[in-house]
């Protein structure tokens, strides 16, 4: 059992991070001392990086989950315009995820959440005229937080995936 610990440890998080050490003991039937070092272990490795909550979207008067892909211009360094990808990001708090990668003839995704259509389309024009060197194309799948959500947005559903640390 020591050995899959973590991997029982961190799936038992991801279902309720709320539970106290003591409790995830008697459920994993490790003592409570044990728990708590391999958490630590865990938030030192990076492994853990952060605890947080899941919320109502809706009810926090979210209307649109916006996945919206880019396409940036040929030739430009991802080491160029690095410093002024994540500055940017982190004054945009709605985008709750940014980056790099392959697909749909696009190189860069990014994830956001919009209180209306309205505000959707201010920032995404503001966002053309602010990257408009760099970006070839921007296309996005708009998702009503209303009637679109099948399965809701959670961590929590990885708790059933078999996970390998690194």
């Amino acid at each position: 059992m020591h050995d899959k610990l973590p991997e029982k440890l961190l799936q038992e998080l991801l279902n309720n991070s709320k539970r106290s050490d003591r409790e995830l003991a008697r459920l994993l039937k490790v003592s409570q001392p044990t728990i708590t070092r391999t958490r630590h272990k865990l938030e030192k490795s990076g492994i853990i990086r952060e605890y947080t909550i899941t919320p109502d979207f809706k009810k926090l008067g979210f209307e649109l989950l916006a996945v919206t892909l880019l396409k940036m211009k040929p030739g430009i360094r991802v080491s160029e315009i690095s410093k002024k990808s994540k500055a940017y990001a982190e004054q945009h708090p709605n985008e709750v995820f940014v980056g790099r990668g392959e697909g749909c003839g696009m190189d860069s995704v990014v994830i956001s959440f919009h209180k209306s259509f309205t505000d959707y389309t201010r920032i995404w024009n503001e966002k053309r005229l602010d990257w408009k060197d760099y970006v070839d194309d921007i296309q996005s799948f708009l998702v009503s937080m209303e009637t679109g959500v099948i399965k809701k947005f959670s961590l929590s559903h990885l708790k059933d995936v078999p996970l390998k640390q690194k």
